[in-house]
């Protein structure tokens, strides 16, 4: 069984600033600095185009989960869009077969873009049950840091 979540926020800096950050590893890095979510994320293999593999350890008590490895499997440096598939661990752990985020950095105007994420997973009959807790809360609070730290960013930049 297919399903498909989404989340977006709206962001006060040009879509090229976000995709900066959102593009190749500067997300990770900042999720690790920030700490909320994120204790460490081990580059497998890659420089976050396709074929990246992360291995993410989450901080205690931020997520269901404590280790799963991923693998980007589609980026488009025009589109602004990136998507990451979970390997190992993460909600395959909870009976889901696939588990997929795709980030988008949409153009709004000059000074604003839409950050949007999407989750597509499917899920073994069997387990259904464990779907509800799939939700968009994860990568919306990764979006909410990126626009924090976008923001902060853009306000040291204007004041310099």
């Amino acid at each position: 069984m297919s399903r498909q979540l989404s989340h977006e926020l709206e962001v006060n800096v040009p879509a090229s600033e976000a995709w900066e950050l959102y593009g190749k590893l500067r997300l990770a890095k900042l999720l690790v600095e920030e700490g909320s979510i994120v204790e460490k994320i081990e580059v497998i293999e890659g420089d976050g185009g396709i074929g990246t593999i992360l291995k993410k350890t989450y901080a205690p008590g931020s997520h269901g989960f404590s280790v799963q490895r991923e693998k980007f499997t589609k980026y488009d440096n025009e589109k602004r869009m990136k998507e990451l598939e979970v390997m190992e661990g993460g909600y395959l752990d909870l009976g889901l077969s696939l588990f997929r985020v795709r980030f988008e950095i949409i153009e709004k105007d000059n000074d604003s873009c839409i950050i949007k994420s999407t989750i597509e997973y499917d899920i073994k009959e069997e387990a259904i049950a464990n779907s509800s807790y799939v939700t968009t809360d994860l990568v919306a609070k990764i979006a909410e840091i990126a626009k924090n730290f976008l923001i902060k960013n853009k306000a040291t930049r204007n004041a310099e």
